[in-house]
């Protein structure tokens, strides 16, 4: 459901144009990786490793300096802009800082993407929206504003607006950043139980790895632009690699 192939992507370092600067977290590396369908997949690492930067590559928001990224079926490095807009109607995605429009109620946040790339009846909208707020544990909640939420209630609203659309492939971008590790928990149980309903290929960028790692299929970890490890949550915590058995197990002492 998600490939990639030898991808690279640098950005400008801070003595010129074209320098590479892995080692500010701005890119990706040679990375090759997939992902099967049906699979919940933890994407960790230290801060600016290129996870981030790995999502915004699979739905084209960046384009990658060699390699090939396939999506849902397509060839995401082959496509114009207008076939790239046609294929973000296969995804969904949870931004690391929610991104709810402010001066939209909670209904209208959530029903944005299902406006914006589909044409439904009012009707529909409603429904929709009912449903995936009874879903997360948010009824009548609908005519709320942002503002208003706890941290936690945006999350839930952030989620209920990335799995809308009913997309085959849903894209977490630290779900649970900022929250207290009971509601991360339940944030973390939520995506899985979503995941599980719908059969979703899933890639969830998140640092809270307790509470990640009880829910994962398979798991990768970045680490200075390059995959270093692809396997199992199992075998992420038994892996003797140092960099991965320090970072998942939370070790002081090490090379990171």
């Amino acid at each position: 459901m998600i490939r990639l192939s030898h991808v690279t992507k640098s950005f400008p370092g801070p003595h010129g144009a074209g320098t590479r600067a892995p080692r500010l977290g701005a890119g990706v590396r040679d990375v090759t990786l997939a992902v099967p369908e049906g699979c919940l997949y933890g994407l960790i690492g230290p801060g600016a490793s290129g996870k981030s930067v790995l999502l915004k590559l699979l739905v084209g928001l960046l384009r990658p300096d060699s390699g090939a990224i396939g999506l849902a079926g397509e060839e995401v490095t082959a496509l114009g802009e207008l076939a790239l807009q046609r294929l973000r109607a296969k995804v969904g995605m949870l931004f690391q800082n929610n991104a709810l429009f402010d001066s939209m109620t909670v209904a209208d946040n959530i029903a944005f993407p299902l406006r914006r790339l589909f044409s439904p009846s009012e009707q529909e909208v409603s429904a929709r929206v009912n449903e995936r707020l009874a879903h997360v544990a948010l009824p009548g909640f609908g005519e709320r504003m942002p503002a208003g939420l706890s941290g936690g209630q945006k999350k839930r609203v952030g989620v209920a607006r990335a799995t809308i659309i009913r997309a085959p492939v849903v894209l977490y971008d630290e779900p649970a950043a900022g929250l207290d590790p009971v509601t991360s928990q339940k944030i973390f149980e939520l995506l899985r139980a979503e995941q599980r309903e719908t059969g979703a290929t899933v890639i969830m960028v998140s640092s809270d790895l307790d509470r990640l790692l009880t829910v994962t299929d398979r798991v990768g970890m970045m680490y200075r632009g390059e995959l270093i490890f692809d396997g199992t949550t199992d075998e992420a915590r038994a892996s003797a690699e140092p960099r991965v058995r320090q970072f998942v197990h939370g070790l002081t002492e090490g090379p990171l």
